[in-house]
């Protein structure tokens, strides 16, 4: 069993404080306004697009990606093909009608197509959802990095989320738009070399692979290919569930929606998207074909005694017993690029949605210098707020209870995304029915995620129907004329479709 060298430490430190020295020396100049929310219109299509990779895959996702395919089957890799529903969707209806508004957050469209009391409700509930997902971001892989590196899991989150705070505040979405592309460079370069050693690894090489995962049913089994109850973790469901929830997050989760903002152009737009769905779909392969060459491996070393327990320490163990030294120092960086992507990212983009979806609302004159001096201000607050917790959960046994509150809270995210489909999708929902649409569809998904047995893939097919249905009755009962309706602007498809 081999062991983290030092070599191995001085790869670690050295990559973060590059990050480090990148994310700062990149923006050039101080960042202030809108380039500093919206970049200066100099970041290339391609960046972006590693960049809304690095920020979905987190090192939670790196590590459970491979353990969930060593310890049981392909099952949840159709999940990744629900980009082929949520890629074509955000092009086609939702990316046009953001650049014609030339929007400055995702939540400025609910103001404008229904009202400010919406904008507000969807940005405080994105705040407190990204606050919460950035510190259970820093504490389980620091749990996962510290059983085998023997760094100390307090250590661990301090170096993460300090080296994000710091250059996500100085340099602004540009700052993070680069690192998160060096971080996705090194996460996918990361995994294809851990496999192609893993390939070498194993006698008979890829086909041996196959071979084996056929005959264990390390794939795809009969009885989940063809289980024709919708309500079971079906192939189907799972991709239908998938697409319509990471649908959401490219429409209305401000994190994703802010990368497509730093353009104008929609043909750049729609490049981000599809590279995105690219990488996603190709490094979700690449992880989950590792988690299977990873049994493989196993099982020609060790027979019938392969390791158990926890499925989603076994690549990063792999990492640190099986690779030479100094390699290993690398690869433990990647699963370190993948955290820091997402937590530059959420920290960005909360600095943002406080101070132009609330800030400005409170305070409308507020200017460049004193909008950009909030925003550096919420960035250093809330990366201190989220270490600190993240460390309170070190030391206390509250995971769990953690775990169903981001739960709750990735509900109320997916009925946001509910709200601005009925926004673009219908010209009569107005800002009352909106509004109840919005209570109702919440009230429902509750109900529905703790006190039914409906799969958790079916949730956002739940909120969306919903919100739709109960949106535009309750518009239609309250008269009232909607934005769409009465304004000369495009605010829905129809509008967009009318104007070409």
């Amino acid at each position: 069993m081999g062991s983290f060298q030092p070599i191995d430490y001085i790869i670690l430190v050295a990559y973060l404080l590059f990050i480090l020295y990148i994310g700062i020396a990149v923006a050039k100049k101080e960042m202030k306004g809108k380039e500093f929310f919206k970049g200066d219109g100099s970041i290339p299509w391609w960046v972006t697009s590693v960049s809304l990779f690095a920020t979905l895959l987190s090192p939670i996702s790196f590590l459970s990606l491979a353990g969930n395919s060593y310890a049981d089957s392909w099952q949840l890799w159709v999940a990744q093909l629900g980009l082929l529903i949520a890629v074509p969707v955000a092009i086609y209806f939702f990316l046009p009608v953001y650049r014609d508004l030339n929007l400055d957050t995702a939540y400025e469209y609910l103001e404008r197509r229904f009202d400010k009391k919406l904008r507000v409700i969807a940005s405080v509930l994105f705040i407190i959802y990204q606050i919460g997902r950035m510190s259970i971001i820093m504490y389980l892989p620091s749990i996962a990095l510290s059983a085998v590196t023997g760094i100390h899991a307090v250590w661990i989150i301090l170096f993460m989320g300090a080296i994000a705070t710091i250059y996500s505040s100085f340099g602004g979405i540009k700052s993070v738009l680069w690192t998160d592309f060096i971080q996705g460079v090194v996460l996918i370069g990361g995994g294809i070399f851990a496999l192609i050693v893993l390939i070498f690894s194993i006698q008979g090489g890829i086909p041996e692979i196959f071979r084996v995962g056929v005959a264990e049913n390390k794939f795809f089994s009969e009885e989940v290919l063809f289980d024709p109850n919708i309500l079971n973790d079906s192939l189907f469901l799972i991709f239908l569930g998938a697409g319509l929830s990471t649908a959401f997050s490219y429409i209305s989760s401000q994190d994703m929606v802010q990368r497509y903002l730093t353009t104008t152009d929609l043909k750049q737009m729609n490049k981000m998207t599809v590279g995105n769905g690219v990488l996603s779909l190709g490094t979700a392969t690449l992880f989950f074909f590792i988690g299977t060459a990873l049994y493989v491996f196993y099982k020609q070393q060790m027979g019938n005694n392969i390791p158990t327990g926890n499925s989603d320490l076994i690549f990063a163990n792999y990492i640190v017993a099986e690779l030479p030294a100094g390699i290993s120092g690398l690869l433990i960086a990647a699963l370190f690029a993948a955290g820091q992507s997402t937590l530059s990212t959420g920290l960005n983009s909360v600095a943002t949605s406080w101070t132009l979806d609330i800030q400005k609302i409170i305070s409308p004159d507020l200017n460049d210098e004193a909008s950009t001096r909030i925003a550096k201000f919420i960035s250093w607050f809330v990366g201190v707020f989220s270490i600190v917790f993240a460390i309170v959960l070190v030391y206390t046994d509250i995971s769990s209870a953690y775990e169903w509150f981001n739960g709750l809270m990735g509900l109320v995210l997916g009925i946001i995304g509910g709200t601005f489909t009925l926004g673009i999708m219908t010209k009569k929902a107005n800002a009352k029915g909106a509004m109840l649409g919005f209570i109702v569809t919440a009230i429902i998904a509750v109900y529905v995620s703790y006190f039914t047995d409906i799969s958790l893939w079916a949730y956002s097919l739940i909120n969306l129907v919903v919100s739709l249905l109960a949106g535009y009755i309750f518009s239609l009962i309250f008269t009232e004329k909607s934005r769409a309706e009465e304004k000369n602007e495009i605010l829905t498809y129809y509008d967009h479709k009318k104007a070409e």
